[in-house]
């Protein structure tokens, strides 16, 4: 049996590098049929993120199995890339090593952030993807669903991943839930049609926010996010009634000069009747004069720096779980690999028992042909001794197999054993 990986991840390689690299999920099925194709009997995933591009390969037999070279020139031919121009960005994994690595990174612990749990699902999919294309076999059946079962435990029996470390999910799990117990009934304003304004927008949905409202300096703009969130988008003119309507506020303009100074906000703040408002100001400069919160009014105003505060806090809190989750991946890709290592050695260990079977009973029946007056009794007490002279002699080479697959698959006492007892076929 052979288990490797060859790819690259953000740990060694430049976001340029992994771009090119990288597969589109119509790529993924192009390259998981290429494989199927070009190397016969290997079973194949393709795992491809943001931050890693990774080849899982598996066979039954070895000598069948890709070399991590050819990995790497399937790699550089199917991007149409020069392989030198990647060969020294690139990584290869195989047995434990490359079980280990799985198990890490399906539990969060390889990731840029350590603990995100976005990557499980992305494990899982590309798992998925493999199936449907008849490219996934025992092996990757196993150590996949492996995987998956040991970032489960890591996230139940460790706080790795229940600590929120970006600035989107700080803002909405650490600032606005602490002040609104529910979203579904809020009036949300985005002003301006930044990424981080978006994501957030995102989490706040996933908490239950339906009222969504854009306002955006270009019309056009603000019509395209909202139409993602189901929202309405409304012309920049009207920030101001805007204001005067919403309860929670994500702004990310690039304005060089706050767009909501205390004197104006003065205004809105009188029709507001003190109601309650939360402001995330995600812009840098700051849209919301800071001097806002400093006058007493009933405004919760956070800028990017306190929500930097607690991301910090929030990883270092995680950074604390990581003994204790690679304790765990560590403890189970010992177990899984002792598990294969019994798999692969067991039909030889039954194949050997069963060869000595025959013989056994071709003498145990000539024998008691010539002793008919042999009782029941006098049989059973002769076939044990037989069964127990049988055991004897198989104990040293199995104990010897068994001593060997505690540190890997014995290929070579294998082989032996297949030669010496004829277990070939």
């Amino acid at each position: 049996m052979k288990l490797q990986l060859v790819g690259c991840s953000h740990h060694q390689s430049p976001l340029a590098l992994r771009e090119k690299l990288a597969f589109t999920a119509q790529q993924a099925l192009e390259a998981l049929d290429k494989l199927r194709e070009k190397f016969p009997g290997t079973e194949s995933v393709v795992l491809s993120t943001c931050n890693r591009v990774e080849v899982y390969t598996a066979t039954e037999e070895p000598a069948r199995a890709p070399t991590h070279h050819e990995m790497m020139q399937f790699l550089a031919d199917f991007h149409h890339v020069p392989l030198a121009e990647i060969f020294g960005d690139l990584f290869e994994r195989t047995g434990e090593d490359a079980v280990l690595h799985l198990f890490s990174v399906a539990a969060g612990l390889d990731s840029m952030v350590v603990g995100e749990p976005q990557i499980l699902a992305q494990v899982k999919q590309a798992y998925d993807l493999a199936r449907t294309r008849n490219c996934a076999g025992p092996l990757t059946n196993a150590v996949f669903q492996a995987a998956l079962r040991v970032a489960k435990r890591v996230a139940t029996e460790t706080s790795i991943a229940r600590k929120r470390v970006s600035i989107p999910s700080v803002a909405v799990g650490d600032f606005a839930k602490n002040i609104f117990e529910n979203f579904d009934d809020k009036q949300v304003l985005v002003i301006g049609a930044g990424e981080m304004g978006e994501e957030t927008v995102r989490y706040l949905i996933a908490e239950g926010a339906k009222h969504v409202t854009v306002v955006n300096r270009s019309l056009e703009r603000a019509r395209r996010l909202a139409e993602e969130f189901q929202g309405r988008a409304v012309a920049w003119e009207k920030l101001d009634e805007q204001l005067v309507e919403s309860d929670l506020v994500v702004s990310t303009t690039g304005a060089e000069q706050p767009i909501v100074t205390l004197e104006r906000y003065r205004t809105i703040e009188r029709l507001r009747y003190q109601r309650p408002l939360v402001v995330l100001d995600l812009a840098i400069p700051r849209d919301f004069d800071p001097a806002i919160e400093r006058q007493g009014l009933a405004v919760y105003l956070y800028s990017i720096d306190d929500l930097k505060e607690a991301c910090n806090r929030n990883l270092r809190e995680r950074e604390k779980e990581l003994p204790a989750a690679m304790q765990i991946v560590e403890h189970e890709s010992a177990e899984f690999m002792a598990d294969l290592n019994r798999r692969a050695t067991g039909p030889i260990i039954q194949r050997l028992r069963q060869g000595w079977q025959g013989p056994k009973e071709d003498e145990l029946a000539r024998l008691f042909a010539r002793l008919p007056e042999l009782g029941e009794r006098e049989r059973a007490e002769i076939a044990q001794a037989f069964d127990r002279l049988i055991n004897k002699l198989l104990h040293p080479p199995l104990e010897s197999l068994r001593d060997e697959s505690r540190e890997g698959i014995p290929h070579a006492l294998l082989e032996a054993l297949k030669t010496l007892f004829r277990l070939r076929d």
